[in-house]
């Protein structure tokens, strides 16, 4: 049981034990004060909701949030994701605070800022990890409430570029040939099945069945500091799925294996020393650089003996001249804003399916989505003929004859 006692100072100071022994201490400039606080501390003591006033106070956030992060059991790459966020966006400005000093108007005040800064998304994920910090120090007794609670997050709009998608047709008469033909068939897979990239580049031929013209994604590929491994399970368990393989795929893949062999586990896709292909280099090498080739990204055309490329950026078309059709490629690539994604091939594919009429439950199985929700939220927006349908419903409407 606690009690109180006047200091020499003519103050008042409450003392109580806790659950370690120890014996706390505050002090208050009357005698009220003290009885009030001492009644909060023995009542939360009795409900098991005790928080030392004074350990908040000794414990900085960067401290904690690095004791939090050594527990945080996730998948490699969330990992590796959170880590480098909580780093350069949480902990850098958080670091040296006292957890007891950080409250609600100090935490939405420091979202608003990001919000300045950075994409929607990205406040968003941010705030996930400072909250999650916050909840396991208030779990850990050591502040009261979680302070990032309830803070109001900037709201996600899908802006331009979020998903972008490509026809049918440009798909195979300009991106395919555009494509080197060592890599042709992992891009003919992407939009020809719907996989990730991290399912093709997991997908093993155990996993293939050219005859019957299915594969199973049964693992992927996850890709953490430029160190490719293999996660034998996918996404999420609807990604474990049995997909269809067009004709003109399957043929590509059976040409990719006779060229170029299999991998050590039995990989469908590796590089030219024999190991997964890494996606980062494949983005810069082999993909931009295709989209420009095919004219999907930015221009290049013969000017006398050189070649120009014109490529686009915020403030406008920016332009030089090159000595070779590699060179002006390669720093269209480069430099260039935006571009049609690896990603968005499973984006054209879903919208390919939706517009062939293939109904929303079958494309869901095929895409690896846990709800048709998912699917509907994403892609019913690509339906064609929308307006005709609704209008062919209202056409029964009339008014009455007058008269």
């Amino acid at each position: 049981m606690g009690y109180i006692r006047k200091t020499p100072a003519g103050k008042w100071k409450a003392c109580w034990r806790d659950a370690t022994g120890r014996q706390p201490s505050k002090t208050f400039p009357t005698r009220r004060e003290a009885t009030a606080f001492l009644a909060t501390i023995e009542s939360t003591k009795h409900t098991g909701t005790y928080v030392d006033p004074h350990a908040a106070r000794r414990i900085k956030f960067g401290a904690y949030a690095a004791q939090w992060m050594e527990s945080h059991n996730v998948e490699l790459t969330t990992r590796a994701r959170d880590l480098s966020l909580l780093k350069n966006h949480v902990v850098a400005h958080w670091a040296n605070a006292p957890l007891s000093a950080i409250d609600h108007s100090s935490a939405q005040k420091w979202i608003t800022g990001l919000s300045r800064q950075l994409s929607p998304s990205t406040v968003g994920e941010c705030h996930r990890l400072f909250s999650a910090v916050l909840k396991a120090a208030n779990r850990d007794r050591l502040i009261a409430v979680n302070p990032a609670k309830d803070v109001r997050l900037p709201k996600k709009r899908q802006q331009a570029g979020d998903r972008q998608t490509i026809s049918r047709e440009d798909f195979t008469t300009r991106l395919l040939p555009a494509v080197p033909e060592r890599h042709r068939a992992i891009v003919a897979l992407a939009g020809g099945t719907g996989l990730r990239w991290g399912e093709c580049v997991g997908l093993r031929w155990e996993s293939v069945d050219l005859v019957a013209g299915t594969l199973r994604v049964e693992r992927v590929a996850v890709e953490v500091n430029g160190h490719v491994t293999p996660k034998p399970y996918p996404k999420s368990r609807a990604g474990r799925r049995v997909v269809p393989v067009p004709p003109m795929v399957a043929r590509l893949l059976e040409e990719y294996r006779e060229l170029y062999g299999t991998g050590q586990a039995g990989e469908v896709f590796i590089n030219e020393a024999g190991t997964p292909l890494r996606r980062t280099l494949f983005r810069a090498r082999i993909w931009r650089p295709s989209l420009v080739r095919a004219g999907l990204l930015g221009w290049v055309a013969a000017e006398g003996d050189k070649f120009r490329g014109t490529w686009p950026t915020p403030a406008g078309d920016a332009t030089e001249l090159f000595k070779t059709k590699a060179q002006a490629v390669k720093a269209v690539a480069r430099h260039a804003e935006g571009g049609l994604r690896f990603h968005d091939l499973r984006h054209s594919y879903a919208s390919w399916l939706i517009t062939s009429g293939v109904p929303v439950p079958d494309v869901q199985r095929v895409m690896g989505h846990e709800r048709p929700t998912t699917t509907l939220m994403i892609y019913t927006h690509v339906q064609g003929g929308s307006q005709e349908r609704v209008l062919g419903a209202l056409a029964a409407f009339s008014l009455p004859d007058e008269g």
